[in-house]
């Protein structure tokens, strides 16, 4: 009979347990809103730059931002683009708006009748 208590038994348990809770965070990360660009082989299509959907070419492993808050990267693959922007859901929209501040890339929630004073967010999306 094997033995319950034995060392190597509650080692897999705690690979286990550490696989589940680094699937988690993956998960919890990968949350994002998000799109690849895939690179095309056209002629004068460099192979160490990506061209993005405006037309504008970024060098081979470089990253930016983009107007719409957006963070972007070229690879050997394409652009891979994700959204940095945690959007309100959860308020009250009667009484309540969402402004989008371009320059820090954040919504604000405020009352509609007197917007000084901030509304309670119960959520977000990212």
């Amino acid at each position: 009979m094997a033995d319950p208590f034995h060392p190597l038994r509650f080692w897999h348990l705690n690979a286990l347990l550490g696989s589940l809770l680094v699937l988690a965070t993956f998960v919890t990360v990968c949350n994002a809103q998000c799109f690849v660009i895939p690179r095309e082989n056209i002629p004068g299509n460099l192979p160490n730059e990506c061209k993005d959907l405006d037309g504008v070419t970024h060098p081979m492993n470089s990253k930016w931002k983009t107007k719409s808050c957006q963070e972007c990267s070229c690879d050997q693959h394409g652009i891979s683009c994700c959204n940095t922007v945690a959007i309100p859901a959860d308020y009250d929209t009667t009484k309540c708006e969402k402004i989008f501040n371009e320059k820090t890339c954040s919504y604000k929630v405020v009352e509609r009748n007197d917007p000084e004073k901030t509304c309670p967010v119960s959520g977000w999306i990212m």
